[in-house]
This record gives C-alpha cells, structure tokens and sequence, in this order.
C-alpha cells in the first residue's frame, strides 16, 4: 500500500459524521431525499445574512490595485482592528490587533495552535463529548490527545480535569456552546478552571493553555451567556469562524486572538503567523476578510434555529427520549434508549432516521441530531423516533 499506516488506521476510524452523511447520500439514492430523516452533518442551512450578498457585489466589483495580492500572514491589519473590537467587548478584556490573526476558519485556527505550542508528547485535554476532529488536530502536531469527560449535564468536571493534568499537559481546548451536547459553560465554571490551570502550570514550572473553540458563540437560545476565556485566565487563546454565524462553512474563514497578556506573547504570536505560513494556508481568504469586517453587526435569523431546537425537543419528549435540551449550537444528544448507541442508530436506519453515535464524540450512550434542517423534515420525522423508541423498548 502507498499510503501511511498512520492514515490507513485514521481512514478506518474516521469520522462518524461522515459515515453517516455517507449512509445518507446512499439512502436518499435509493429512497429519494424527501423520504430521509438526515440530522447527521451540522451542515448550516439558514441562509446568510442579506447584507452578505450586498458586501460580496461592492468587494468584487472593487479593481483597485493589488486588491487580490499578499497581505501579512497574519491578515490585513484593518481587518484584525475591527475583530479586536469585537473580542475586547466579547470576552471583557481589551485586545490590539496585533493581538488578532486572521486564518482559515476555526480548524485552521486550531492547527496554528497546536503548531506553534506542541512538542512531541505534549497532552491536550479534550472534553468528552468533543468534536472529533480535535484528535487529529493535536495528533498532527506530535501532541497526545488525553479524553476528561464532563458531569451528568455535559458541565465541567473540574475533580477530572486536575486528575488528568501532568507536567506534559500543554493545554486543554473547550468548546462552548458545544458540539455535540449544546451546553455552555458558565462563567463561574471557566474561572474554576482557569484558577485550577494557572495553579497547575506553577506546580509543575510550565504553563497551561486555555484554548477556547467558539464558533457557536452567537447561536443561543433563552438569554443564555457564553463565558469569557480571557477573564478565566491570561494565559489563553480564543478562536472562531464564521461558518455558523453567517452561514459560510465552505467560505473557510476564520480568526484567533491570545489574551493581551499572555506568557511570551510576542514569541507566541511570530510562532503563530509562521505557523499559518509553512503549514500551507499562507493567509486566510483575502476577499472573505474585506467581507466580515464590514459584517460584524451581521449575523443569521437566530430565531429559525430556535424554533427548530423548540420543535424538535417536543418531538422527542413526546416520543419519550432523554435529553438536555441545548443552551446554544444546532444540535441534541439525547440518551440512547439502549446501551449500544451504534445499534440505536442502525434502529433509527431502519426507519430513515440518520443520526450520529455518540461513541464518535468520545460519548458512548448517546446520540447527536443537527436541526439545521427545515422545520418540514423535523416535523414529518416525528412518527418515525416515535416508531424508533417503541422497536428499542421492545
């Protein structure tokens, strides 16, 4: 074989999201996609906002010289002085746009990171359920991905967290609001644990990274909060996209800041730009960083989601499922009703439910369901969980 062990063995575990949307394509094939129930990929499908189509004519339409030309690694520095803005207010502490990179959405974001802190054997601590992605990012940099889970209601488990921390622990990355589980960590739990890292980092001589994914920071439900990183400890990171909040996943744009104060902020930030360089993204798109600059009072019709995460949760409850309904993101992750959530899945399979195991987010038991799906397909989806839920009953 060509290819590297390493990719063979990743390619055989690989994502369980993509194996069902994989699944779904051949189901939609064979039963026509309107007879599909697929709540697997968390595929926004709200439209962007209408001031998008506007920004895009007037950029594209702009001649200038050079417009399409390299700009700094780390972005044009206009662009990263209106996003600090944005994050000074956001996280409650004043950030500089050298504080700011610009990258190629929130994965490219993450890879920088790794890039620029991990030596080989290096821990990161993920929170299970965790977007599974997370392992290969830190495993491409030579990292070692180590799995905490969190409490019954997918809160902060700090008592795990300082278990899990050695002198090799790097940094631990959240996410929140969360993939899969829709939590959102209070600002009380971040402190704790931004008190319990620093105390850490000073144990053992080294210092421990709060890195913090947000890219559903704007899509919540019920007034709920999104805590701030940076009040949590100055040694962290915060990074996001905007694939969710404008509904531009396959745009690939993205930002990071560290906190003004971080530990070797300008060795750390070099590393960072240089990283966005050798690691083959160069800079994040030019066109798509004019784009959301003039953007950032923009954002997409929350209210759809919410009438869908609304919809779907009264679906389930009447059909009898187990499950925290979501603080912010598109997703539920209720309980299986038996406790192989492989075998739940393959149930809902039958009935053309396609749902993603909770096992692919580190999460045995559960299941994830992505409502950024029309409301017609989670309404007509009801008989089918109901018919599920019986045949698992037995």
């Amino acid at each position: 074989m060509s290819i590297s062990d390493k990719m063979r063995a990743f390619a055989e575990k690989s994502s369980w999201i993509r194996k069902m949307f994989e699944e779904g394509a051949k189901m939609k094939a064979q039963f026509g996609a309107e007879n599909v129930f697929d709540f697997s990929l968390g595929n926004p499908d709200v439209p962007p906002p209408p001031e998008f189509t506007e920004v895009l004519k007037e950029l594209a339409a702009d001649q200038s010289p050079g417009v399409h030309a390299y700009m700094p690694n780390g972005g044009y520095p206009w662009v990263r002085e209106v996003l600090a803005a944005r994050i000074s207010a956001e996280q409650g502490v004043t950030v500089a746009a050298g504080d700011m990179l610009m990258t190629c959405g929130a994965a490219g974001a993450i890879n920088i990171v790794m890039k620029s802190l991990l030596n080989p054997g290096d821990e990161v601590i993920l929170l299970a359920p965790y977007f599974v992605e997370y392992n290969f990012y830190v495993d491409n940099h030579g990292g070692v991905s180590k799995v905490v889970g969190t409490d019954q209601e997918f809160n902060l488990d700090l008592t795990a967290i300082e278990a899990a921390i050695t002198s090799k622990t790097k940094a631990v990355l959240i996410n929140s609001p969360n993939n899969p589980t829709g939590q959102i960590y209070s600002q009380e739990s971040l402190n704790a644990l931004g008190k319990l890292l620093d105390e850490a980092g000073n144990r053992f001589g080294t210092t421990i990274y709060l890195i913090a994914d947000e890219p559903y920071r704007k899509i919540v439900f019920d007034n709920h909060e999104v805590g701030s990183a940076f009040l949590a400890t100055k040694n962290s990171i915060v990074l996001s996209s905007y694939s969710k909040e404008l509904s531009l996943p396959g745009e690939r744009i993205g930002f990071l800041a560290v906190h003004p104060e971080i530990e070797d902020k300008t060795a750390l930030l070099n590393a960072l730009t240089l990283a966005n360089r050798i690691l083959g993204f160069v800079n994040a798109p030019a066109l798509m960083q004019r784009a959301v600059a003039k953007l950032q009072d923009a954002s997409i019709d929350n209210s759809i989601y919410t009438r869908r995460r609304d919809l779907f949760c009264q679906i389930l409850s009447e059909a009898g499922y187990d499950f925290m309904p979501p603080k912010g993101a598109f997703y539920i992750f209720p309980k299986s009703p038996i406790v192989d959530d492989v075998a739940f899945c393959a149930i809902l399979q039958e009935y053309k439910i396609l749902a993603v195991p909770g096992c692919g987010f580190g999460a045995p038991g559960y299941f994830r369901l992505a409502f950024c799906i029309s409301d017609d397909v989670i309404r007509r989806s009801a008989g089918a969980f109901q018919k599920a839920m019986t045949q698992a009953k037995g």
